[in-house]
């Protein structure tokens, strides 16, 4: 016999609410590390008469096909200005206003000024290029201006959109600031590592923002988003394998380096090289920053076993939160 009375929920299983606060830690480590690696790429690439040599053959293998991929690359430059900087930046914090997110409008703030004006400062100011008889005796172009500013737009963008958007926001900005990195190797106004170089400044202070925390009440839902997870691996497989790319065509170029690469093969070696290594630091950046705007937030889950259909959970009192 059944008893008329039995309760169907006192048998379903209870879940439990976790809280988890955001991790801050990972930001400030990735911070650092883009830091260091903006150091690396002036010492090696400017210093350094077999950097210089290397960076000049891309640089010089740039004027092949010039004339057909120019037509491409002089409208994605010519859409970089201070105005055009100044209006993404005012949209950006304004976004975040209304939607009263104060901390939000910090972080793009500390984002976009501080690595357009670092950039400004180490190329005119703290670094220099010393005079090492490579090619024509230029002032120092590092880090490049226009890979910045398009590289700190599309971190912008993936700071503010909505959660759910954070993934094509990623994407976009890949496609964008690899677009613009690539534009000022065609355009002949700068040299792969000033590109490269402009990334690691951006995610420098991507890094910092996302430090400084979060604003409002927790995210429920799972730690991992299945959208985040499959273009972070979608973007660190793309720099994997642009990166594989530049490390064999840069290990022969470092094999005729001492002759000074002046074949017409080794400058288009050398040029695609370094196209793909900003292909490659850009995709790996862009899936860095994905994580560590997943990481910052808070976050509540809900583990065990779901309820049988039709019958409801034991309650909120069945679960506990920390």
């Amino acid at each position: 016999m059944t008893p008329a009375s039995a309760d169907p929920s006192r048998d379903q299983p209870s879940r439990t609410v976790i809280r988890h606060e955001g991790h801050r830690a990972p930001a400030v480590i990735v911070a650092v590390v883009s830091a260091v690696g903006v150091w690396v790429m002036w010492r090696f690439f400017v210093t350094t008469q077999r950097g210089q040599t290397l960076d000049q053959a891309a640089f010089d293998g740039s004027r092949y096909g010039r004339t057909t991929l120019w037509q491409v690359a002089e409208p994605v430059l010519d859409l970089i200005s201070l105005p055009f900087i100044a209006i993404v930046l005012v949209s950006a914090m304004l976004l975040a206003v209304l939607q009263r997110r104060v901390l939000l409008a910090v972080q793009v703030a500390v984002l976009m000024g501080g690595a357009n004006l670092t950039t400004q400062l180490l190329k005119h100011v703290v670094l220099d290029r010393p005079d090492l008889g490579v090619g024509d005796s230029l002032d120092n172009a590092l880090p490049s201006g226009h890979t910045t500013a398009a590289a700190s737009v599309s971190a912008a963008l993936l700071f503010v959109v909505p959660r759910r958007l954070r993934p094509v926001a990623a994407v976009v900005g890949v496609l964008y600031t690899c677009a613009t990195g690539i534009s000022t190797l065609v355009g002949r106004w700068h040299r792969p590592s000033d590109a490269v170089a402009a990334m690691l400044v951006v995610l420098a202070w991507a890094g910092l923002a996302s430090a400084i925390g979060t604003h409002g009440r927790a995210v429920r839902g799972p730690e991992r988003p299945r959208g985040t997870v499959l273009v972070v691996v979608g973007l660190l497989l793309a720099g994997v394998l642009a990166g594989l790319g530049t490390a064999l065509s840069l290990r022969e170029s470092l094999a005729g380096v001492d002759g000074g690469l002046t074949s017409y093969r080794e400058m288009t070696i050398a040029y695609a090289s370094g196209s793909l290594g900003v292909v490659a630091v850009v995709c790996v950046a862009f899936a860095v920053l994905l994580v560590l705007r997943q990481a910052a937030e808070p976050r509540v889950v809900e583990v065990g076993p779901r309820p049988s259909a039709g019958r409801p959970a034991s309650g909120p009192a069945a679960g506990t939160s920390r």
